[in-house]
């Protein structure tokens, strides 16, 4: 029994050796492994790049449900975002000189920005696309998705709001059928005092987030149509 151990032990190494060389860009090892959604081509490691000018979608498609870009999919640290120069362009921020990777757990969902949106101080945003975060199995990076927003976790980042919208996969989840943060408590307890924790803590003790408690669905959808129609104002 013992030989059959360490025999089966030898063999792993060689799997072990290449495991030990895998690249760890930004100290993220298997960086690389991250899927890329079929419509955009990892252009070098930092930057994927597709034909579609995402930046130009609808925030609302015609069925009712919100786009979203998929920049970070669930489980990862990596801290990627749609490019404000390119907007044909996701790429990993950098931050101090280095690609940013989140010092925490993996985000708890899939997280991203709503295409067509923005949001200015005095409506409580900060001038860019809304933020979501999208509950269910992880979306490739640079995927586009079809969402359903049941809620917004109200936020301040060293003392200016910094809201995300929750959502859900529309299609294909377990939770595509949660339409409030209600009904995401009694069917899936925890999930949102998992994501209100997360947001908290994800840039350390000392981070400046602190959370402020939900809004459910109806103030997150006027939110949402708020930011696009201020976005088709925009000269």
């Amino acid at each position: 029994m013992r030989r059959s151990f360490l025999l089966a032990g030898m063999a792993c190494l060689p799997f072990l050796s290449v495991t030990a060389q895998a690249d760890s860009l930004g100290n993220l090892a298997f960086s690389d492994t991250t899927p890329v959604t079929a419509g955009m081509t990892q252009q070098d490691a930092y930057t994927i790049v597709g034909d579609r000018d995402l930046m130009a979608m609808e925030a609302i498609s015609a069925n009712g449900h919100a786009n979203a870009i998929i920049e970070i999919p669930a489980g990862t640290s990596a801290k990627w975002e749609v490019s404000k120069d390119d907007p044909h362009a996701v790429y990993w921020e950098y931050e101090d000189g280095a690609p940013r990777v989140v010092d925490y757990l993996g985000y708890p969902g899939n997280y991203g920005a709503i295409p067509g949106t923005a949001l200015p101080k005095e409506l409580g945003g900060d001038g860019d696309p809304l933020d979501v975060i999208v509950l269910g199995q992880a979306i490739p990076r640079g995927e586009v998705a079809e969402v359903s927003v049941i809620g917004v976790l109200k936020m301040l980042d060293d003392g200016e709001q910094d809201d995300k919208l929750i959502a859900v996969l529309a299609h294909d989840s377990p939770f595509s059928h949660v339409e409030t943060i209600e009904q995401l408590d009694r069917e899936f307890p925890g999930v949102s005092r998992i994501i209100d924790l997360w947001f908290a803590n994800y840039k350390g003790p000392d981070g400046g987030m602190e959370g402020l408690g939900y809004e459910d669905a109806d103030v997150a959808l006027n939110v949402l149509e708020t930011a696009a129609e201020n976005f088709q104002q925009q000269p």
